[in-house]
Parts: C-alpha cells; sequence; structure tokens
C-alpha cells in the first residue's frame, strides 16, 4: 500500500486512470466531469444524495481528478485551461497520446494531435462534440458496482439501464479526423476536410457514420462547402497495396459495399448546438437547396428513391440527441418530410421494404413454378405408371397381375433365351405347374409298365408309343404290347410297319396250296404266327401273279418246293 501511494500519491487506482487514458485518446480534450460521465456512469448515481449540484459533482469525479492528479506527475497528461463555466480542461501529453494508443487498441499514427490550447479560448467547440459524443454514447451505469448502495440508488441506475440505447463504446470514436482530398492522411494538403466526429460500430447496425458539430456559427454556404468537400475526399481514389486503385476512404475504414441496397457515400451528421446567432430552422432549408446535386436521389416506380452516387446528409439539434439518443425519431434527412431514427435516416427504409417485397414476390414465383414443375413431374410420373400398369403381364392361370419382382424375372433371358420355364404364369401358378410335371413325370415312369398290362418290373424297350413308318400312323395297343414282348436274348430291332396294315393283303396273297394247310406236327399257335410274320415281311414280288407262277415254300422247312 505504502509503495502505491509513493507512485499515486493521490491513490488512483488503475481503472480509473485507464478511463482517463480511454477517454483522452478518443476525444483529445474533457473535463474530469465528462470523463467521468464517459468512463464510471455509475458514479452519477451513487452520489446524486449529496444537497447541492457542485457537492455531487465533486463527489462523482473525484476519483477521475484523482486519476488525473497522478497521471499528470508521471507526465501523461496536463491541464489545458478552462471552459466558459470554469471547468478545467484536461488533454494527454505525447507520452499520455502514447499510451492512450496501447490502451485503445490503435495505431499513435492515428491517435490525432494532442489539442494543447484548445482551452485557450474556452473550448466550446470540443465541449460541443464531446457532449455529442456522450449522447450518441450514452453510457450505462454497471450495476455490479451498485450491489451495496441503497435501493433508490439502484432504481434510478436500472431506470437510466433500461433507457433507450447507444451506439458503440468510447473505442468506436475518433475525433478531429482529417479528410484529405490531396496529400496523405499525416500530411494533408489543401482542399480538404476535417470531420469533427467519425464513427464504426458495426455491432449497432452503424459501419461508419461522419458527424459535424456545429454552434451555430457557421452559415449555410459554409456548411454546404464542407460537405463538398466530404464528396471531393469520398471520390479520391488511391492504389492499395495490391496495386489496384480503391476509394482512399476504404483504406482505412471498413464499410459494406451498399448502404441499405444504395451504392452511396458513407452519411454525415449535423448537429446544431444552439449557441451562436444563427437559426437551425432557417440554416437547415437553405443548406438543403444548395446541397440538392449531392444528396437528391431518382425516384423509382415503387414510391422509394435510388441514391447511388449520393451522399447522405442528416440533421439534428443536440439537446434533441441528448434527450432521446439515437433511437429517438429526431433525425431528418434532406429530401424527407419526416423525422426518424438514426437507422431509418442513415438507410433506405422504403427501399429496403420494395426489395422485401420484390423478394417476397420472386419467392412466390419461384415456389408457383417449383410447384408446376412438380405437378408435371407427378402428371408424367402418373401417366407412365399407369402406361406401365397396362403393359404389366396377367398370369394366364389365375388372371392376376404380376408382381413387380415376378414380372422382371419372366423378362430375364440368357443371351436372348428366357431363363424363366413359364413366363405367363405368376409364382403361384408356376409352383403348380411344376409340382404337376414332376407328378406325371413320376408318374409316367412309375405306372407307364402297369397301364399296359405287363409287370411293374418288366424291362421297357420303347419308351413313347411308335409310329408306323409307311402311313404314319401310330400303334395299337395291342401291336404296342406286341411289339413290347420280353423274350430270352436280344430284342429284335422295332418293327417299321404295322402288321394292322399288311396282315390282310397277305392272307389274300397267300398261295392256295397254304391255304387251310394244317401246321406241322409240333407246331403251335406261337409257329403259326410266327408264320405270319416271315409272311409279312417277305418280298412284295413273292404275292404277285398267278400261282401257278409262284414258287412253293415250306415255311417251317425254310426251302421251295
Amino acid at each position: 500500500m505504502t509503495g502505491k501511494r509513493k507512485n499515486n500519491p493521490a491513490g488512483s487506482t488503475n481503472s480509473y486512470r485507464g478511463d482517463v487514458l480511454r477517454v483522452l485518446g478518443a476525444l483529445k480534450v474533457a473535463t474530469a466531469d465528462q470523463i467521468q460521465r464517459i468512463g464510471a456512469p455509475h458514479l452519477t448515481f451513487r452520489h446524486a444524495d449529496k444537497p447541492t449540484p457542485s457537492k455531487r459533482k465533486q463527489a462523482r469525479t473525484a476519483s477521475h481528478t484523482a486519476a488525473l492528479s497522478d497521471m499528470r506527475g508521471h507526465g501523461l497528461s496536463e491541464n489545458g485551461g478552462s471552459t466558459e463555466t470554469g471547468d478545467a480542461l484536461r488533454n494527454l501529453t505525447p507520452k499520455g497520446l502514447l499510451a492512450a494508443s496501447y490502451e485503445m487498441n490503435r495505431p499513435l499514427t492515428e491517435m490525432g494531435s494532442t489539442a494543447r490550447g484548445a482551452g485557450s479560448s474556452g473550448a466550446s467547440h470540443p465541449m460541443a462534440v464531446n457532449e455529442t459524443v456522450i449522447a450518441m454514447l450514452r453510457p450505462k451505469p454497471n450495476m455490479a458496482r451498485l450491489v451495496k448502495d441503497l435501493p433508490h440508488v439502484q432504481a434510478a441506475a436500472q431506470a437510466a439501464v433500461d433507457g433507450p440505447r447507444g451506439v458503440g463504446t468510447i473505442a468506436s470514436y475518433w475525433t478531429e479526423v482529417p479528410l484529405p482530398a490531396t496529400g496523405t492522411w499525416n500530411a494533408p494538403g489543401k482542399g480538404g476536410a476535417q470531420a469533427d466526429i467519425v464513427l464504426t460500430a458495426p455491432q449497432d447496425r452503424v459501419p461508419l457514420l461522419f458527424i459535424e458539430v456545429d454552434n451555430c456559427h457557421e452559415t449555410a454556404e459554409e456548411l454546404a462547402d464542407k460537405l463538398e468537400k466530404y464528396v471531393r475526399f469520398f471520390l479520391r481514389k488511391v492504389k492499395d497495396t495490391d496495386g489496384r486503385e480503391r476509394p482512399m476512404w476504404r483504406t482505412r475504414w471498413r464499410a459494406p459495399d451498399t448502404w441499405s441496397g444504395d451504392a452511396t457515400f458513407p452519411p454525415v451528421l449535423l448537429v446544431f448546438n444552439r449557441l451562436g446567432e444563427r437559426n437551425p430552422d432557417r440554416t437547415v432549408p437553405r443548406l438543403m437547396e444548395l446541397t440538392r446535386p449531392l444528396w437528391q436521389g431518382q425516384r423509382q416506380k415503387g414510391g422509394h428513391h435510388h441514391y447511388d452516387g449520393r451522399l447522405p446528409i442528416i440533421a439534428t439539434s443536440l439537446n434533441q440527441l441528448r434527450d432521446h439518443g439515437p433511437a429517438g425519431a429526431v433525425f431528418l434527412r434532406f429530401g424527407r418530410d419526416h423525422k426518424q431514427h438514426l437507422w431509418e435516416a442513415i438507410g433506405n427504409p422504403r427501399r429496403e421494404a420494395a426489395d422485401t417485397r420484390a423478394r417476397k414476390e420472386a419467392s412466390a414465383r419461384q415456389e408457383e413454378y417449383q410447384a408446376q414443375v412438380r405437378r408435371a413431374a407427378q402428371e408424367q410420373a402418373a401417366k407412365q405408371a399407369a402406361e406401365r400398369e397396362a403393359r404389366r403381364p396377367v398370369c394366364t392361370g389365375c388372371g392376376v397381375k404380376f408382381t413387380d419382382e415376378r414380372w422382371e424375372a419372366a423378362q430375364a433371358t440368357d443371351w436372348g433365351t428366357p431363363r424363366d420355364s413359364h413366363p405367363h404364369l405368376c409364382d403361384s401358378c408356376k409352383q403348380t405347374a411344376l409340382a404337376a410335371e414332376r407328378h406325371a413325370v413320376a408318374e409316367q415312369e412309375h405306372q407307364e409298365p402297369g397301364r399296359r398290362g405287363t409287370a411293374p418290373h418288366s424291362f421297357q424297350r420303347y419308351a413313347r408309343r411308335p409310329d408306323c413308318t409307311e402311313c404314319g400312323a401310330a400303334f395299337t395297343d395291342e401291336r404296342w404290347q406286341a411289339v413290347e414282348r420280353a423274350g430270352w436274348g436280344t430284342p429284335p430291332r422295332a418293327p417299321s410297319v404295322s402288321v394292322r396294315r399288311l396282315r390282310p393283303v397277305v392272307r389274300q396273297q397267300r398261295p392256295a396250296s397254304l391255304v387251310g394247310r394244317a401246321p406241322a406236327r409240333g407246331a403251335g399257335p406261337g409257329r403259326a404266327r410266327a408264320e405270319d410274320h416271315r409272311l409279312a415281311l417277305a418280298p412284295a414280288s413273292l404275292s404277285r401273279g398267278t400261282p401257278s407262277d409262284q414258287p412253293r415254300f415250306s415255311f417251317w422247312q425254310g426251302s421251295a418246293r
């Protein structure tokens, strides 16, 4: 504790010294009251019970005043005069500006000047700039630091927390930023402008906003000339690190290529502080006429405007901004007849609404087209399904339509030959047919000999009924049975002529000497049939001619007489 007192005799802490570096690094010059309202707004509610405003101010700024005192002893800050109300102005030294660049994570070249001598004339314009930053920022108290305070203090702080929100943090603001139309960033030439405030808060939907604060000392013509310098700066192009030309402002700040659908320049906000003799109610209409070529858009069929290549210019007053904040309808954009909140004023809500309607209409048309495509596809699929169903085979056995699997199996071929044995039958009928065929084959193999009148174990010479080679008629059962008769030894060759046809011829041409002759001794009916068989197989020449010309045979002796 003793060491801390030696280094910081005023008893300041690191957090309050950090507040001083961040606020003065952004604003360049400020009072202890402004530093406290931005860096530690909860102190405003903690000391609200003091009897007089001066005592409340002294109590809530005591911590930052001690921090400024210790930083002055370290050579980081200095007194820069006083305001018209007697408040001491504080600014950073070059050493303090370097420390602030580390605290804010900004390059030293973008920190600006130290603002020495700004308080020599009361610093009315810097104070208005600071009040504009506070009104835009609207710092919210940290309720965690008020847990031990009285309930009414916490209630007042909570009301401030629940109030209209601001834009960005103190690190989102730059002040006194040169906009060189010629020269460089560090050495701007003539013809350029200098922005009072540059706000970059993409997290709050304000990617880039330039703010000009006027204490009502400048005429409309002077303000119009300043706005033309803004346009001149926005039109300037330089080579970027990749060798391509880009607008100079894009080499330092990031912003979308389009602003609410329009390829516009970054917007400029004019904040009027009623200190001078100029009346903003008269200055603003005159300024609109002078700068009409800079901001006027092109009217579209939908009732909205396009602002491509134009400069959005918005106007408001510091008192209205302090009371309502950025979320209040206190911003008038040039070319519009009503006030809006900041996000509508810097944007193009009518075009956004028109684009939304156009997207919805395009989406509806796309959905309708997709629905038509789906309906056409469904109709085509239904038509193809109906055609396919019409081609679906029907079982010739039971009349049931084939299933997809059975249809595919029936159509399968091997080198053009159907693989299915019964392609015209369904699975059930096919199984029934196969079972019937197997049963018929088995019955034919095992029951055919018994059907012919032979024993089941008899040898079957001819598996199928023979046909006559002369007339082509099938053998009768008696003839087939005679041919099938088994004997001792090898069976004779299958007969080719039906005895039914030849026997009458043989009997008619039989020699008269043989007709009615009794068979030889020892001959039986079998021998007679053998003789008939021989006669049937004899050459036809033996039966031609007269009986006297015919040689006489002895069928049982085998010689002619």
